[in-house]
């Protein structure tokens, strides 16, 4: 599994640099929709970042062990990118119903100033929520025997290897999964209002034009949000599950959502760019069709060689500086 895991890493991360250059190099991508791209592809590339070390040392180098300290770090990492991660998909349903219900109002009610605080907020609120992970997992006491289930560290897989009572652990964690499960009913929540909207449009063209926008952020929910309730749901309810079975779909959980979203959403940037490449063609072309009417317009006008060859310099010059 070590090269096919390797180059999953390599193309999410190179992908998601990719993603962010272009958004932040073309003026046209500099939009509500993107800059919450912005924020989906910091969350996977913070979430393949803190996983990679211990992935690497597990399947490259067959180096099981590393220090606790590292461990409830990395957790912390973890499932604070993937609350993130829930929070931008909380949100993006926002962008898609103003666009719907109140196209005239976009860009007056999602300002830049707007979603940087957005932002802030969703960063705030992961940290906040995911920072008591690795006190109270500091203060329990383990057994010799310290084996995980997965290839990195997840709360409800390291707390299971105390010996004391975990009682608060317990708790809180269920807590922070009971957030990302109440954001998937807001995102819900807020397709039934989008649904609702599309509907009430009168013609048939513009309902299927505005149910195409969202399909993108549907899939990018369903597969994110799918592998955690598998997972959650195999730590809960299977009693005779697999290893390996187990160890792969928690590797998918920080992987596919990844990869998918980069298939998502790099058709998006591939067609804007094309929009974007055929613009900068076309105003290079009524440009060139300028200095045509230019070079007429002067051997025209001027029939004496002289004056002519004159007139043509000063034309050439105005070319080049135009073009």
């Amino acid at each position: 599994f070590s090269i096919p895991i390797c180059l999953m890493y390599l193309v999410a991360i190179m992908g998601n640099c990719t993603i962010l250059f272009i958004i932040k190099t073309e003026p046209l991508l500099h939009e509500p929709m993107y800059y919450f791209l912005t924020m989906l592809a910091v969350s996977d590339m913070g979430l393949s970042l803190s996983s990679l070390p211990t992935m690497l040392r597990i399947f490259l180098f067959n180096a099981m062990g590393f220090s606790p300290d590292a461990c409830f770090a990395q957790e912390f990492f973890i499932h604070g990118f993937t609350l993130m991660e829930s929070s931008v998909l909380l949100i993006m349903p926002l962008d898609r119903f103003i666009a719907i219900y109140n196209p005239l109002r976009y860009s007056s009610i999602l300002t830049s100033n707007r979603l940087a605080k957005m932002g802030l907020i969703l960063a705030i609120r992961s940290i906040l929520l995911m920072l008591q992970f690795p006190f109270t997992l500091r203060r329990l006491k383990y057994c010799q025997k310290n084996l995980l289930s997965h290839s990195y560290c997840l709360h409800q897989d390291t707390m299971k290897l105390a010996c004391s009572d975990n009682k608060t652990n317990v708790i809180y964690g269920f807590f922070a999964a009971l957030c990302t499960m109440l954001d998937l009913a807001l995102i819900v929540l807020s397709y039934v209002l989008i649904l609702k909207t599309i509907l009430s449009i009168a013609s048939l063209a513009e309902r299927l034009k505005a149910l195409n926008t969202c399909v993108f952020h549907i899939c990018a929910v369903l597969t994110f949000y799918v592998p955690i309730i598998t997972l959650a749901a195999m730590h809960r309810f299977a009693k005779h599950k697999s290893p390996l079975v187990v160890i792969l779909i928690a590797d998918m959980f920080l992987l596919v959502p990844s990869l998918m979203n980069l298939i998502v959403y790099c058709k998006i940037l591939g067609k804007l760019l094309n929009v974007c490449g055929r613009q900068e063609l076309e105003q290079l072309g009524n440009k060139l069709s300028t200095s045509r009417h230019l070079l007429s317009f002067a051997m025209c006008l001027m029939p004496q060689r002289s004056l002519m060859k004159d007139w043509m310099m000063e034309v050439k010059s105005y070319v080049v500086q135009n073009l």
